[in-house]
């Protein structure tokens, strides 16, 4: 419900398939993993005893490529799995009134006094477009809206704060 109220839709059913895809895949490479083991351990005991170690080094080979490519699947399920859950917003403290957009904000609290002025009042955004600081357009080009990007005196003083 307070997914919805952000209008996400969690596809949970998606994100539980991978997860049991990832602990199949968990589980058979830690299954090679003690066998690889159990194998390394064979090829001192049979070289103590003089016999030939190269079939068992060969199965260790084969055990080794089995592994890498279980670890791989593995990891490109690891990482479809954290993508998926990087989608997920935060929910909203219950308090939080449900609104289609920041207009439906509701505003809780007044502090002081607004000032008057004799001159008209710029926003933050016209000051620095202003100063030639700030550019919005090239930064909604590299990552989208509602951000900007920060050159010369403007970016200085932002370093510098």
């Amino acid at each position: 419900e307070m997914l919805a109220r952000k209008k996400f839709e969690l596809d949970s059913a998606a994100i539980l398939k991978i997860e049991a895809e990832r602990k199949i895949v968990q589980a058979e490479v830690s299954s090679l993993q003690e066998e690889r083991n159990s194998k390394s351990k064979s090829i001192g005991m049979l070289k103590a005893k003089g016999e030939d170690i190269a079939p068992v080094l060969k199965e260790v080979d084969g055990l080794k490529a089995k592994m890498q490519d279980a670890e791989g699947k593995m990891k490109a399920l690891e990482e479809q799995l954290e993508e998926m859950l990087l989608e997920v917003p935060n929910t909203p403290h219950s308090d939080v009134p449900s609104g289609a957009d920041e207009a439906d904000n509701v505003e809780v609290l007044k502090w002081g006094d607004i000032p008057k002025f004799d001159f008209e009042v710029k926003d933050h955004v016209d000051i620095g477009a202003g100063l030639n600081g700030m550019d919005f357009a090239m930064a909604s080009k590299i990552t989208g809206a509602r951000f900007v990007t920060l050159q010369g005196q403007v970016a200085a003083l932002h370093r510098a704060l």
